[in-house]
């Protein structure tokens, strides 16, 4: 035994004196060194820019001695373009790239295979950048990070801006080859997700559906996860034995989902949700899981993104749906100023069996600001509650197990105190080294230009800058729309109307993604604008998000009989951050107010994320004043979140039995304080559909001879007036 090891000893001396180091300054020199590399070669990739390369390393190393291929300079090999990189070998290391500019179209940017038969193992990816490296269209779906083989490790690598569908990062388990992989995932940073308005926005999945009773044995430790706000699920566990741990959730509209698969463990996390709505923490499912030692600091998130959900299960379930949440084991966790935490969470017609077998115990509930502690949905005779401590301010009624005695204006425990110290880090020993992980500040714009032509204004907008357009004119001639591709607001100096004269094209304005297109002090009268519609979103389907808002505005004589049919269309496949309507007066607009309602495939997409209308006048109108759809069951959504406020509606009438305000699948609607005067009396004025839970408020609107609300059991009246 001593000799082999004297001989093992000796023969990986002798390859590191035959290493060599191999600059390599393109594709062919890089694929040339990859076909011939030996145990520890290094292979030196030149700084600049590589566009358009497939990289595909297949060489393979020892333990001892790994085939290292590296940036010259960590973050000075840009990889744009049509670009992927993927790796098939054994023990490679891959050091310093930067992905940016570009996209991969279907494929994985990064994948731990180079072909179904060439999976990698005891490979490495560390020090790389992935930013916005996003395909053009939104509904196109592909990975950052693809995970296949066994022992493979990605860490110290930043990923920020991934907007297209698909989970960032995922750990396949196709087969044997995959499974029991024992992965690391450990020490990034993964930074800003906006909301991608369906499913498919996690940052991290082990597993899919079909593949949920296997183990994966993956352990995700030591990442810093900021504003990832995708969907419901930050993380998806979709198999066995996995670890997650000693992570850092910063302001994340979102939680650790245990969806399926048995034994997993959530431990030492800290979950700081800083009161920012819809911050969650862990949800359970399944047998065996484990959530201890976690502190949730100020988390606001409720149901599904409660701090804490124990989900109902489904009777004689398959794996790949809800199975009962049985022995589970909720342990020394720390609930600092949360919102309450749910049991039973989900029960419904269908999920029916509550969970059994759970111990829960020495949980501690620092709260001074909410009644209760937990709802709980169903029966929780399947929970054993032991030495749990709280606040001494709960009113709530507590069961056996639950004992008053903290102290909320007391000290902060040691473990809260640490979760205040770290909402500010992104600190160092997390993401690539030399990758700050925060989007770089724009300077402050401040261009004002004077159009007096349609002319001039597509002059300005094929710019694409930030831009104040200040109408000097008016009247404008339009042979095809006004594309906004950038922050744009456009403004008049003068009292006077402006008519834009718009023959038959889509739009008057289209807003592109990445545009944002502000209407800020004008009045405008819609006589001649025979376009389909005044504003349309762009309808290629951008993955970049846009906003709009109009605001301050006069905006008249719009005709459907002239070819116009609505002021405002979302076309699908696009999102917008935003919508914002304020301030403005809507007068004797004889066509449809604003249409988000093209998402009909029923997936659970939609059109804006945010949608504000407050402060409005509206008279006269004959069409549908706001129109909202989000259909299907899907349940991994926060939005689309309307609110409607002190407005006053006045003479707006539908045709036929459509309502004036339609809200089909919207999750969270408050719509308070308005005045309805003479509108829809003969028909529905507010119409509410929903597929899955909602939260809609209803509160202080007075309805003077108008239409009924059709409202279902998710709507909540207060204080209406009808008259």
């Amino acid at each position: 035994m001593r000799k082999l090891i004297v001989l093992s000893f000796f023969l990986s001396s002798c390859l590191s004196c035959l290493a060599k180091t191999i600059p390599v300054k393109n594709i062919d020199e890089l694929n040339t060194a990859n076909k011939q590399a030996q145990p520890g070669d290094v292979i030196i990739l030149q700084n600049g820019v590589w566009r358009n390369v497939q990289i595909k390393l297949t060489c393979n190393g020892t333990k001892e001695a790994p085939v290292h291929f590296k940036a010259q300079t960590n973050g000075k090999v840009t990889v744009s373009g049509l670009s992927s990189l993927r790796i098939g070998g054994n023990h490679l290391i891959v050091e310093g790239l930067y992905f940016t500019n570009g996209y991969a179209a279907k494929d994985a940017v990064i994948s731990f295979r180079a072909g179904k038969e060439q999976v990698a193992n005891h490979s490495r990816v560390t020090n790389c950048v992935i930013e916005s490296f996003n395909n053009p269209k939104r509904m196109e779906d592909n990975n950052w990070v693809l995970f296949y083989g066994k022992n493979n490790q990605l860490d110290h690598c930043s990923f920020r801006g991934k907007k297209n569908m698909g989970v960032l990062l995922a750990v396949m388990l196709d087969d044997d080859r995959s499974r029991e992989n024992f992965h690391s995932i450990n020490h990034n940073y993964f930074g800003e997700r906006i909301p991608l308005g369906s499913n498919g926005g996690e940052i991290i999945r082990v597993g899919v559906s079909q593949h949920c009773e296997f183990n994966s044995n993956t352990q995700i430790l030591n990442n810093y996860f900021e504003y990832c706000d995708g969907e419901t699920e930050i993380v998806s566990i979709k198999s066995g034995s996995n670890i997650v741990k000693d992570n850092v959730f910063k302001e994340c509209q979102g939680s650790v989902v245990l969806r399926h698969g048995d034994n997993n463990t959530v431990s030492h996390n800290y979950f700081i949700g800083n009161d920012k709505p819809g911050t969650g923490g862990v949800r359970i499912i399944n047998k065996g899981q484990k959530v201890t030692s976690n502190v949730f600091y100020k988390c606001r998130g409720v149901d599904f993104r409660s701090p804490l959900a124990i989900m109902n299960g489904i009777p004689n379930s398959p794996a790949h749906r809800y199975v009962q949440v049985t022995d589970a084991f909720i342990r020394d966790n720390v609930f600092f100023e949360c919102a309450p935490v749910t049991f039973c969470e989900g029960s419904d017609t269908e999920r029916t069996l509550p969970p059994s077998g759970v111990v829960f115990e020495r949980n501690d509930f620092y709260n001074s600001r909410d009644s209760i502690i937990y709802k709980a949905y169903d029966d929780i005779t399947g929970f054993r509650f032991i030495n749990n401590a709280t606040s001494q301010s709960v009113v709530q009624p507590l069961p056996k197990g639950f004992d008053k005695v903290l102290n909320p204006g007391s000290k902060l425990p040691l473990s809260a105190r640490t979760a205040v110290s770290l909402m500010d880090k992104s600190y160092s020993p997390i993401g690539a080294n030399w990758f700050s992980g925060k989007a770089a500040a724009s300077p402050p714009k401040k261009t004002i230009v004077n159009c007096n032509s349609t002319a001039e204004i597509s002059h300005q907008l094929a710019k694409k800058i930030p831009l104040t357009i200040v109408l000097t004119n008016q009247k404008y001639t339009l042979s095809k729309p006004l594309l906004v591709e950038s922050r744009v607001q456009f403004i008049s100096n003068h009292k006077k109307p402006v008519v834009f004269e718009a023959g038959d094209m889509q739009s008057v304005f289209i807003i592109a993604g990445g545009g944002n297109l502000i209407i800020n002090n004008l009045r405008l009268n819609g006589s001649k604008v025979s376009a389909k519609y005044f504003i349309a979103s762009d309808s290629t389907g951008s993955s970049s998000h846009y906003n709009l808002a109009i605001k301050n505005t006069t905006i008249s004589n719009f005709s459907r009989s002239g070819g116009c049919v609505a002021l405002f269309f979302a076309c699908k496949n696009i999102i917008a951050d935003s919508i914002i309507v304020h301030n403005n007066n809507f007068l004797n607009n004889n066509c449809n107010g604003f249409l988000m309602n093209d998402e009909t495939d029923n997936k659970g997409y939609y059109s804006a994320e945010k949608v504000f209308m407050g402060h409005n006048i509206f008279t006269n109108q004959a069409g549908t004043l706001l129109s909202i759809y989000r259909g299907g069951n899907d349940e991994s959504t926060l939005g689309p979140d309307l609110v409607f406020s002190h407005n006053k509606i006045t003479t707006c009438n539908t045709t036929g039995a459509s309502p004036l305000i339609e809200l089909t699948g919207v999750q969270q609607t408050k719509i308070f304080s308005n005045q309805f005067s003479g509108s829809n009396s003969q028909g529905i004025l507010i119409y509410y559909k929903d597929f899955v839970r909602a939260d809609h408020r209803l509160e202080r609107n007075i309805l003077i001879d108008s239409g009924k609300i059709a409202e279902n059991k998710f709507v909540k009246q207060t204080d209406n007036k009808i008259k």
